[in-house]
Parts: C-alpha cells; sequence; structure tokens
C-alpha cells in the first residue's frame, strides 16, 4: 500500500498456447517461467494481494508452490484467443468483489515478461502516484525507427519506401521512438471499469525499461533468446 491505496496484482496465464506450448510454465533458469513474475510481485513493497488467473490445474498449482494465491479457476470463455486481458482482469476483480475484497488499483503482470522485476513494479506505481495519474503502462525503446518501416508493393519497388529526408540520416539523428514490452499494465480500477481498456483517455502515463527487462516470450526464438540471455548474464536488475 502506498498513499494510503490499495493494489491488486492479476498474472494472467491460461493453459493454451498455439506458438509456444506450455510457455506459460516452461522451465526457464530451472524453475517455472511463471514464478519469476510471481515472486516479482510478492517481493514488491506496495502490491497488497497478488494472484494468478487461469483455466489450468497444472498452472494452478504451481502458482501455489510459489506462494501466489488462486482464488478461482477461470472460465472456459476467458481462456480462449478472443478473450481480451481485459476482459480477464475485470472478471478477477469482480470475483474478489464477491467475497469482500476490494482494492484501489489493478497492476497486470503477464508471465510472458520474466524478466520485470519488483523494482519495475514499485517504480511503476511510484511514477502513477507522484505524477497524480490513473494509469502507467511500460514501454521501451524501440529497436528499429518506424521511419525506416513502410509497406511494399506487390513489385517489390522500393523507390518510395522512405522519405528522402531520412533516407541518408544515422539512427542517432532520428527521434528516439518507444514500444509497449506487455510487462506492466497499472490502472485505476474505477477508471478501469469506464472505459474498459488500460490506455485511459488521459492521465496515462509510459514507464520506461530497458530491452533485457522487456523480453516478451511469445514464441520458441524467444524463449530460445531468453534462454542464453540469462545464461550470459543473470542480474536482470
Amino acid at each position: 500500500m502506498i498513499d494510503s491505496k490499495s493494489f491488486l496484482a492479476i498474472i494472467t496465464a491460461r493453459g493454451g498456447s498455439r506458438r509456444l506450448p506450455r510457455k506459460n510454465i516452461l522451465n526457464l533458469g530451472g524453475r517455472a517461467m511463471i514464478s519469476w513474475t510471481i515472486e516479482a510481485a510478492l517481493k514488491s513493497k506496495y502490491i497488497d494481494h497478488v494472484i494468478v488467473s487461469t483455466d489450468d490445474q497444472e498452472i494452478s498449482d504451481i502458482s501455489k508452490e510459489c506462494n501466489a494465491d488462486v482464488p478461482f479457476i477461470r472460465p472456459i470463455e476467458l481462456a480462449t484467443d478472443s478473450a481480451t486481458s481485459v476482459d480477464v482482469v475485470l472478471h478477477s476483480i469482480e470475483e474478489l468483489e464477491n467475497n469482500n475484497k476490494y482494492y484501489d488499483y489493478v497492476i497486470l503482470l503477464q508471465p510472458t515478461s520474466p524478466f520485470r522485476n519488483a523494482k519495475n513494479i514499485d517504480d511503476s506505481i511510484d511514477l502513477l502516484i507522484s505524477k497524480r495519474s490513473d494509469a502507467v503502462i511500460s514501454v521501451c525503446e524501440s529497436s528499429h525507427s518506424p521511419l525506416w518501416c513502410n509497406t511494399i508493393p506487390d513489385t517489390g519497388d522500393l523507390s518510395k519506401f522512405m522519405d528522402i529526408s531520412i533516407l541518408n540520416k544515422r539512427s542517432q539523428e532520428l527521434k528516439k521512438y518507444f514500444c509497449l514490452n506487455g510487462a506492466i499494465y497499472l490502472c485505476n480500477i474505477k477508471k478501469l471499469r469506464q472505459e474498459k481498456t488500460f490506455f485511459l483517455s488521459k492521465n496515462c502515463m509510459a514507464y520506461k525499461m530497458n530491452k533485457k527487462q522487456s523480453i516478451d516470450i511469445d514464441d520458441e526464438y524467444d524463449f530460445t533468446y531468453a534462454k542464453a540471455l540469462l545464461s550470459m548474464d543473470s542480474n536482470f536488475e
């Protein structure tokens, strides 16, 4: 708790995954991938309650072993590819409120961002409070400027691919661009219910993270890359 406000952390982990089967509990650094996120949330000095929303019994069992709360099993209709994260989060909040557990803010932590740590979580909450904002979403600097990107016609012609004004510029001369990294979504619960999105129409701030902490594991390549980084450097502070 901070500034007399309570914080609920929801870790979303469904059992199905097409591109990387059972990814949430794959062995990463000698433990289930979801355990990295659970540990980070439990180490936060501000989070009051850490729960895992899952439709999968094995994920539930592993989460409980890691000391996370699994107060319910997620309904099947909220474990499909079409179910949104907001739907899952709002369902979790309602389930807890049905048991007289209420919070001011919710922070969505996806287990596919295993190198996001407790300091990142606490820093994002500090940012929320200091800026008096209603939402904070994590980002990282884009590896490639979108100014160097475009669609390509069927002919493959590149003559109009880039604006002539940036054609011969070095990357250092271009403006910095940032992209969502999927690691932290923090929001005032009342506002989330009103707008049905973490990207609030106002008072929504960006929390910048470095590239290592921003790794988002979606497929086999991402997982292999994360394991390689971990083998070279286990320090992700």
